[in-house]
């Protein structure tokens, strides 16, 4: 059975991986620098004792020296014995130096040596030679001097090749240690990147379902791949893709069915009081006219309301398949105006079309849509004798098309609902029929269709929507 992982678990291991990768390095950083830390404590402890006993052997060089031509002169033997104990002396510390100097010890060693044993030699001779003792004992003490300097330039030449090695080595641990440091924080930035991307990847999956079931888009299945918890959500996403699809069906079922049943008997209404009005049946009192008048108004106001949500139901439908042909905003905007002459003229508003845009795909048929109603929105709005303008204007990929009233405005409560179906605004026309509603949802509902957005920008008199489109350059 495969092991199931959720988002967490990965996540925690990604996380463990990656402060693994760093410890690791950050540890043998710390192991080689303890290394070089003893090595060059060594180092600095045996520099520091080939320097001692080499200046150990010139001081009992000088001792054996003074402590031998004392006992020539004094022939005291409490001078031979030291004169003994620091040839012995001068002897281990000159051994202790061979021991240290690599490729086994120079001639100066066995000089000092065999001029010791010389000067050593001189004392033992019989009192009645003293002359020649004298003789062979400057002879060999004459060249300690020289040996000793020599031995303590053989000491230095060691002791700097020993910091010539540390240094080396320092600096081979730090190109290696850099180099480590550089792999490390590559790998975990890599690892990092790998993970990040990998478990990004169904979060935005996500993104995009939900904003595919925000779009009303039902009939494309959710698959999200990935960690176990998020396929499970996307699991869930699906279902409910489904479920807000059988809804939606269901409405627009609804919808077909009570407006089919609705609009039967309203016709046999408006029938009736058509011939009552006609007064086929007799002649009518004035009263029975007023109330006849009233029931005309009423059932073409619900039956008007009807169409409306027939016809906001279809554009919900209709906005999920746009048929994209080369469309030229500016004509189409051109063509809307004309078509609604009569309305506007019979106001005498004034309506201009400025600017211009490049040729775009789009549908043109929901683009006048589009059109149609933010003009008979804005003609419902404006004042006798206003103006009503359409700037079209294009950049950065954008097509842009204002179209500004001379209109009450939109109030500021209301500017956040504005654009919700069935919504209206306190600030209508005096003595106009109030709206439904519904233009400016259509307006959104096929503008978002197209990847565009719609806005209410702050504008004072009037109102002020601005459409945005993408296009490619």
């Amino acid at each position: 059975m495969p092991i199931k992982l959720s988002f967490r678990v990965l996540s925690l291991i990604a996380f463990l991986l990656i402060a693994a990768l760093l410890s690791a390095a950050s540890v043998l950083a710390l192991l080689t620098l303890n290394r070089l830390a003893e090595h060059s404590r060594e180092t600095g402890n045996d520099a520091i004792a080939l320097t001692a006993n080499a200046q150990r052997v010139a001081e009992r060089s000088v001792a054996m020296e003074r402590s031998a031509r004392q006992f020539l002169v004094l022939d005291d033997p409490a001078f031979l014995e030291r004169f003994g104990e620091a040839w012995r002396d001068a002897l281990t510390a000159l051994d202790a130096m061979a021991a240290e100097l690599p490729g086994g010890e120079p001639p100066a060693f066995a000089d000092w040596r065999r001029n010791g044993q010389a000067a050593r030699e001189a004392l033992d001779m019989p009192a009645s030679h003293r002359g020649a003792a004298q003789l062979r004992l400057d002879a060999a003490l004459a060249q300690l001097p020289a040996i000793n300097s020599e031995l303590t330039h053989h000491v230095q030449a060691e002791v700097d090749r020993r910091n010539a090695a540390i240094t080396e080595e320092l600096e081979t641990r730090r190109n290696v240690l850099r180099g480590q440091l550089a792999l490390s924080i590559a790998l975990a930035a890599v690892l990092s990147i790998a993970f990040g991307v990998w478990l990004a990847r169904p979060l935005r999956q996500i993104e995009s379902a939900i904003g595919q079931l925000g779009g009303n888009r039902y009939d494309v299945p959710i698959d999200i791949t990935g960690p176990d918890d998020l396929r499970r959500m996307g699991r869930h996403l699906d279902w409910l893709r489904q479920r807000l699809a059988d809804l939606e069906a269901d409405k627009a079922r609804f919808l077909r069915h009570i407006s089919h049943e609705l609009k039967t008997p309203l016709a046999a209404l408006v029938e009736g009081v058509a011939l009552l009005e006609d007064e086929v049946v007799g002649p009518l009192a004035p009263k029975q006219h007023e109330i006849t008048g009233i029931l005309r108004q009423n059932t073409a106001s619900l039956q008007n309301q009807i169409e409306d949500l027939l016809r906001y139901n279809a554009a919900s439908f209709d906005a999920q398949h746009l048929l994209r042909e080369p469309v030229d905003m500016a004509a189409l905007l051109r063509r809307v105006v004309d078509s609604q002459r009569l309305q506007y003229e019979a106001r005498s508003l004034v309506i201009m079309v400025e600017g211009g845009a490049p040729v775009i795909a789009a549908d043109s048929a929901k683009l006048a849509i589009v059109a149609s109603n933010l003009l008979s929105n804005a003609v419902r709005f404006s004042p006798e004798g206003g103006t009503v303008r359409f700037i079209v204007a294009a950049g950065n990929g954008m097509l842009r098309v204002d179209c500004i009233d001379q209109g009450p405005g939109v109030a500021p409560a209301d500017a956040q609902r504005v654009f919700e179906p069935f919504y209206q605004g306190e600030r209508q026309p005096p003595g106009a029929r109030r709206g439904n509603g519904i233009g400016l949802s259509i307006v959104r509902e096929y503008v978002t269709a197209h990847g565009g957005t719609l806005q209410l920008l702050p504008s004072s008199p009037g109102a002020h929507f601005r459409l945005e489109l993408p296009y490619e350059n």
